[in-house]
């Protein structure tokens, strides 16, 4: 095992991004006395990221060709009575394909930085970031036990603040960090609940032991209560899922986050950082898998942020908040599909999802470099003739997500659906309406923002008040704003990501879902969930799957989402307005987000400042400060003036003091005794 697979290689898969961060970060900004320039900082740190997407491509040609497997601990860091804490690496089929996806995404993101944010001033501090990201990234995939987990959990969390808030003198930016930092620590809070569990009752963090005592966990309740200690075990960790993959209702913070540049978009909410939660339930699936009423949970929560999350995609005009409600509608697909137990298919969706939406990502960031900061799909139209390169690679990864078939979005996504459908859980039959419906949804706002984009009149020099969000220099130094295609260091990595995202499903689908490529890390108990074993009897190869679809609901659902969109934006755009007005109660309901950031920040947040200042006033200055500590210094006071009158000094107030007791004592032993 371990001459295939060489623990200083996978060593330096997460360390060099690590070494390319730390250079950048130090001694490419002015806290190091910028000793580095912009080209050695971004080769530094894009060659970093290369060796480990080479490596990464290395260990999942030995691990999916050659069987090897890697499970060993590097270092311990400390063992607290029979608890270890330990550093360590589990190779297998789900951590070797996480790694190639990692690797591959930031790759692309590093280069297409290097145009992206030519201009601007934090240069080198933005490139330290993404790489300190993808090491991040790195040592929560490749963990072997828990206490790893969450350090790479907080840790893609802590970069995400940093690079969400990058523009640190935007007031909205930094409004968007703290509200992802905030509404992440609420699932973080569960998250480590969870951990906390099994490492009380199963007293390891290593995932091996503590999978191998599942069945004891099973047998145990939560002290003092009734409940299944591993349905709450299991509800714990979703909520950490919920926090970091952003469902419903902890999705709040993802939409805002697009107040970031746009290459971190594509990095964290689309590929990578946002999948952490999917991961991990895939992970902890044998746990996931004695729990239904867990199952039913994260199913149903799936099902709700998968349509409920793309209705809000109809409405949306700018353009990276339409890609950004899309990656919450795909996040509530892998959901539904973790619930139903189709493990494998959720981290296949992952995969395909992480290529097409990178790309859709990019490809706006592309679009707004190429309208020259405009980011309003209302003031673009016929950009096609302009920008060709970001035009296909944008149809094609439109394509890819609303599930046209042969594209590598259709074998994920109609695998996920085909899953929910056999399904025998409660919750299946309102997570199949959920996610059929979603397909008509994701496929009318896809293509409005295509067609409002790349078709139709020419309406870029009709913007009253255009927007400059992004705060990176590309200004051309005149007045014409007719589009341009963006340089070959955009370009590459859109046509790059194309390709994955046209292919990547159509070869991989037989290994990943009907083959053994997870058999050792994903668990499934077929005999009380079958949807996986009815999957597999349907499956007759990729183009089989491909034709059948042709003739199935989601592709005409897709197909009449497509035409819809095509006809209310290029033929007649009236409709769209009158349909406005007659269900503007709905339209407003969908601009104010279900009001759930009103919610949070008018009961939630105040009622939280409320209870505070309310303890504070209260309970701390009040009680503590002014009963206890001032009532008792207050309190001696008033009694040393009472007894300084007492103590005068002369003799015969004592005496009649003397007298006065005597008189009292036998006034009580005679009469009243």
């Amino acid at each position: 095992m371990s001459q295939t697979l060489q623990t200083s290689n996978l060593l330096a898969v997460p360390l060099a991004p690590l070494v390319g961060s730390v250079l950048a970060g130090v001694f490419g900004t002015h806290f190091g006395g910028n000793w580095l320039g912009r080209r050695i900082t971004h080769s530094l740190t894009i060659l970093g990221v290369l060796v480990a997407f080479i490596l990464s491509a290395q260990t999942l040609w030995s691990v999916g060709v050659e069987g090897a497997r890697f499970n060993e601990t590097l270092y311990t860091w400390m063992v607290v009575g029979g608890l270890k804490m330990e550093i360590g690496f589990l190779i297998d089929g789900l951590t070797a394909m996480m790694m190639c996806v990692v690797t591959f995404v930031s790759l692309m993101v590093h280069i297409y930085t290097i145009g992206y944010m030519e201009e601007d001033e934090g240069y080198n501090r933005f490139f330290s970031y993404i790489s300190l990201f993808t090491f991040s990234m790195l040592m929560l995939v490749m963990s072997n036990n828990m206490l790893q987990l969450f350090f790479g959990w907080e840790a893609v969390g802590l970069v995400s603040y940093l690079l969400i808030g990058f523009w640190f003198n935007k007031p909205t930016a930094i409004f968007a960090n703290m509200k992802a930092f905030l509404v992440n620590r609420v699932g973080d809070f569960g998250f480590i609940l969870g951990i906390g569990l099994i490492a009380a009752f199963a007293g390891t963090l290593n995932y091996t032991e503590a999978f191998a005592k599942t069945a004891d966990l099973a047998a145990l309740n939560l002290p003092g209560t009734e409940w299944m200690l591993v349905t709450v075990i299991c509800i714990c960790l979703f909520i950490g899922a919920m926090g970091k993959s952003a469902q419903f209702p902890l999705h709040v913070w993802l939409p805002d986050s697009m107040e970031g540049p746009t290459p971190i978009s594509a990095l964290i909410h689309a590929a990578t950082m946002v999948t952490a939660g999917i991961f991990m339930v895939a992970r902890m699936s044998p746990l996931f898998e004695l729990s239904d009423t867990a199952l039913n949970l994260v199913m149903v929560i799936g099902a709700i942020t998968a349509l409920f999350m793309g209705f809000l995609g109809l409405i949306q005009n700018d353009i990276k908040r339409v890609v950004a409600y899309s990656t919450l509608s795909q996040l509530g697909y892998m959901t539904v599909a973790l619930g139903a137990s189709a493990y494998s298919v959720a981290v296949f969706h992952l995969m395909t999802h992480a290529f097409f939406k990178a790309l859709l990502f990019l490809g706006a960031g592309s679009v707004i470099m190429g309208m020259h900061h405009n980011q309003d799909i209302r003031w673009m139209g016929g950009v096609r003739k302009y920008m060709p390169i970001t035009w296909i690679t944008s149809l094609l990864g439109s394509l890819a997500l609303i599930g046209t078939p042969f594209f590598s979005g259709f074998y994920s996504k109609d695998s996920i659906i085909e899953a929910v459908a056999e399904s025998t859980l409660p919750a299946a039959g309102f997570a199949h309406f959920a996610v059929l419906a979603g397909v008509f949804v994701t496929a009318f706002y896809s293509f409005r923002m295509y067609f409002l984009v790349f078709h139709g009149a020419e309406r870029y020099d009709q913007n009253p008040d255009a927007h400059h969000d992004d705060h990176h220099g590309h200004d051309d130094g005149h007045h014409d704003h007719t589009p341009h295609e963006s340089p070959w260091v955009v370009t590459v990595p859109l046509l790059l990501l194309a390709i994955p995202s046209v292919v990547i499903g159509y070869f991989t689908i037989d290994a990943m879902l009907f083959g053994d490529f997870f058999k050792d890390a994903i668990f499934v108990n077929e005999d009380q969930h079958e949807a996986m074993h009815e999957l597999g009897h349907a499956y007759h190869g990729a183009i089989a799957m491909a034709m059948h679809a042709f003739s199935s609901a989601p592709f005409w659902l897709a197909f009449a989402g497509v035409v819809s969109s095509y006809y209310m934006y290029m033929i007649n755009p009236a409709v769209p307005a009158a349909i406005k007005r007659v269900c503007m109660p709905i339209y407003t309901l969908f601009e104010n987000k279900y009001y759930m950031d009103w919610i949070n920040e008018n009961i939630l947040a105040r009622g939280a400042r409320a209870l505070g200042t309310g303890l504070w006033k209260g309970a701390d200055q009040s009680v503590i400060d002014g009963g206890i500590v001032n009532g008792s210094w207050k309190l001696v006071g008033a009694v040393s003036a009472l007894t300084r009158h007492l103590q005068s000094g002369y003799l015969y107030h004592y005496a009649l003091a003397m007298i006065v007791g005597v008189f009292l004592l036998m006034t009580w032993f005679v009469w009243l005794k």
